[in-house]
């Protein structure tokens, strides 16, 4: 299902583990910070990366495929093309319950097909403004 309300975005950011797909290892970009806030918050962060050794002090995986904690948010900081495969990834896991599209990245077919299998899906929203929203300011 699509998450809409206030409610199901506050049960999502009190999960623990996130793998970040697309985690930049590049200081002020925001696949790098945003993160970087994510996991000073508490949270558990997950890179996803092929193109890095190391992200945020942890190593990076060159797919979801690869991680082998359980994941509860995958948090995708890639092109809007590539979220089918992403979704597929996610799919073939039996431990991934949301997927969170940041902002400007959609895939509509995509999220169709994660909803059919009962993921839940944030899409086109940040979560760093989400989770300061939520859960910092209360």
């Amino acid at each position: 299902m699509v998450v809409t309300t206030d409610d199901e975005l506050r049960a999502i950011l009190g999960k623990e583990t996130i793998a970040v797909v697309g985690c930049s290892s590049t200081p002020g970009k925001d696949a790098h910070e945003i993160p970087k806030y994510l996991q000073n918050q508490g949270y558990e962060v997950i890179p996803v990366n092929p193109n890095a050794e190391e992200v945020l002090g942890r190593p990076a995986h060159d797919s979801l495929s690869e991680v082998e904690e359980g994941i509860e948010i995958v948090d995708v900081f890639r092109p809007s093309g590539e979220v089918a495969g992403i979704v597929d990834e996610a799919l073939a896991r039996d431990d991934t319950p949301v997927i969170w599209l940041q902002l400007g990245i959609h895939d509509d077919e995509a999220v169709s097909r994660a909803e059919a299998a009962e993921l839940r899906v944030v899409q086109d929203r940040c979560i760093k403004p989400e989770h300061r929203r939520l859960l910092a300011s209360a």
